[in-house]
């Protein structure tokens, strides 16, 4: 019979390492939030929330050999963060087009020396 202590390692067992997608998902939500306001924060966002949501089955499946659990919960916070900001500029964008159209709607379309009968 075998015993197996409690905190000992085989010593042929890989070493603990990041989540490589995690480091990915981090990156790109920081860009995402950098280009945000551009709108062009909104695809490098997405892409975070994907592989963070793929690194967490990874990690759940690594049986400990991959770490950074704990950061994906900020991960995903700031890629939110990344997509409302692009989406308030969108809604800004429009809300000045709509404005913009209003504002004109009382004028002629054309030049003021064209003659109406």
């Amino acid at each position: 019979m075998v015993q197996v202590q409690q905190g000992v390692r085989h010593p042929e067992d890989p070493e603990p390492v990041e989540s490589t997608k995690l480091v990915a998902a981090r990156l790109l939500a920081g860009v995402g939030v950098a280009l945000s306001p551009f709108v062009g924060g909104a695809i490098p966002a997405l892409i975070a929330l994907m592989l963070a949501r793929q690194a967490e089955a990874d990690i759940r499946e690594s049986e400990g050999f991959l770490l950074g659990a704990s950061r994906l919960p900020s991960i995903r916070r700031t890629a939110w963060a990344a997509l409302a900001i692009a989406g308030a500029v969108v809604i800004a964008g429009l809300l000045v087009w709509v404005v913009g159209i209003a504002r004109a709607a009382g004028d002629p379309s054309y030049g003021g020396d064209v003659a109406v009968s």
